[in-house]
């Protein structure tokens, strides 16, 4: 552990050294692990990794459990269930629970099962990078070529894949292989959307959803603001409750003695189609400026599920029905446009815009995806479709200064089979995400899902580099992507991405796998 706990800062040293005993004992036990991660790498890889690999095996253990540890230590809860405690538990406690299994339907993009607690409107987490990005030197590109070049060109990832991988530190490109070729990414467009929309509103942005009440007509207005985490539940957790506006509203209009109202609501914020090219789909609600639960008709708070075909009208109904639980009776909900000269009687806001970009990229939620790009083109003056909210990406990220050629944005959740994206820029937009003049981009960063431990590698990784990788999956039938950063045996924080065309997706899912371990292994400086 001393390369990297010397590159860490007094912060993330301390939350280490809480946890050291219990990090040994893991280290310990992680033994049978040895020979398992030792035929994950190519010969090549055994020749330039210098580390011995029970060096790397309790070098991986330690420094990426305190890593990830000390993170969630700075940080605090991420959401009501405590899933940042939790990684710091097991971290500690090395016991796992839940898990994450995305890629089996080959037409669906990935999603994830944990953190079923909405976040707490917080600000986003404590920068992850806190200390890193020095280490000891930087990895040669000719040793990272001898590393990953036989990896990435194992068959289980098709006829076609890509690769590049940047020091953070620097921000300089230290390996490529059709790094700016463009490729279908999947859900790691959820990447350029999470920036684009940080860029264009800031990371302390809310989005709220309020009601209106027209002067001498009585008609009062649900007005949607595009928060893709209202709900209706009777347990908000930190989200806007659709049932505390009600309460709220209530409350108004009864204090000018109004007990009967015509309600409508109002999703006009939005343009363009609401159904996703894809059409009716289990990831994805059709996308309305208005919506409660995602339009989820289960209980579920993440991954797949049936949808309404109405959400705007659906959360209407629902928002009428409590309204009647407090006496006020209402018309049939329809769709209508709140006037300049409604009067507003209650508003709920959503959690700062960094919680919802963390809780997109760990779940994978394709929902909040595609909202916060059509937030992004209301910011940019773009219309709100499908087709404004891509050009607003490209733009937001144009602004930037990140390598957008051949980047081609057709939504913001990468369900579409059309996006396109390079390596050179999902790594670019992790830099980015890095840069100490952009700290409005950093939830990019705190979002990814951490190997073994969060969201969508919450079961990949368990006997590999867990901790170490943190990372934004991307699978679609014949597609599988896989870019986040990597500490490495040198301490170096790296951002990689790799996109590829293997058509077994579990094949395809556990090169990567391998790949990204053994990039973690290298001692290349």
């Amino acid at each position: 552990m001393t390369r990297v706990a010397g590159a860490v800062r007094p912060r993330l040293a301390r939350a280490a050294e809480a946890v050291r005993p219990r990090l040994a004992r893991a280290a310990t036990a992680a033994g049978p692990r040895v020979a398992r991660l030792a035929r994950a790498v190519s010969p090549q890889a055994a020749r330039t990794r210098k580390p011995k690999t029970w060096q790397y095996t309790a070098g991986a253990a330690t420094a990426g459990l305190a890593l990830a540890a000390g993170v969630v230590t700075a940080a605090g809860p991420w959401d009501s269930t405590g899933q940042r405690t939790a990684e710091r538990d097991w971290a500690a406690a090395q016991e796992r629970t839940g898990g994450a299994d995305h890629g089996r339907n080959a037409d669906r993009s990935d999603t994830s099962d944990t953190a079923a607690g909405a976040p707490r409107p917080a600000p986003s987490a404590a920068s992850v990078l806190t200390g890193l990005g020095g280490g000891t030197g930087t990895p040669r590109s000719d040793a990272l070529a001898d590393l990953l070049g036989p990896l990435l060109d194992a068959p289980e990832l098709g006829d076609r894949s890509t690769a590049a991988i940047v020091d953070v530190a620097t921000g300089k490109r230290l390996y490529g292989d059709g790094a700016a070729e463009a490729l279908t990414p999947a859900s790691t467009t959820k990447i350029a959307t999470a920036a684009a929309a940080l860029a264009a509103l800031g990371p302390d942005h809310r989005l709220t959803t309020r009601t209106a009440l027209e002067p001498d007509t009585r008609e009062l207005v649900l007005v949607g603001g595009g928060d893709p985490t209202l709900t209706a539940r009777k347990k908000a957790d930190g989200w806007a409750s659709l049932r505390e506006l009600a309460d709220a509203t209530a409350e108004a209009l009864k204090k000018r003695d109004l007990r009967e109202v015509t309600l409508s609501y109002d999703k006009t914020l939005y343009a363009g189609p609401e159904l996703h090219p894809i059409g009716r789909n289990v990831n994805l609600a059709p996308v309305s400026a208005l919506t409660a639960d995602e339009g989820r008709t289960d209980d579920s708070t993440s991954g797949t599920a049936i949808r309404v075909t109405d959400p705007a009208k659906d959360a209407a109904d629902k928002f009428a029905s409590f309204l009647a639980d407090h006496g006020i009776k209402t018309t049939p909900p329809g769709p209508s446009k709140a006037t300049n000269r409604a009067e507003s009687l209650a508003e709920v806001s959503s959690p700062p815009l960094s919680t919802l970009v963390e809780r997109m990229l760990t779940n994978s939620d394709n929902d909040i995806a595609e909202h916060l790009a059509r937030q992004t083109a209301v910011a940019s003056g773009a219309r709100a479709d499908f087709d404004g909210a891509g050009e607003a990406i490209a733009a937001q990220l144009k602004k930037l200064g990140l390598p957008v050629t051949g980047a081609d944005f057709k939504d913001g959740s990468g369900l579409n089979r059309d996006d396109r994206l390079t390596a050179d820029l999902l790594t670019a937009l992790l830099a980015k995400a890095a840069d100490p003049t952009h700290p409005e981009l950093r939830p990019v960063l705190t979002g990814l899902p951490v190997a073994g431990f969060t969201g969508t590698l919450t079961s990949r990784y368990t006997d590999g580099a867990a901790g170490v990788v943190r990372a934004k999956t991307g699978t679609l039938h014949g597609v599988n992507s896989l870019a986040g950063t990597v500490v490495d045996q040198d301490g170096r924080l790296l951002a990689f991405a790799f996109l590829s065309t293997g058509e077994d997706t579990e094949a395809a899912r556990a090169a990567l796998d391998r790949t990204a371990t053994a990039l973690a292994s290298c001692g290349c400086g």
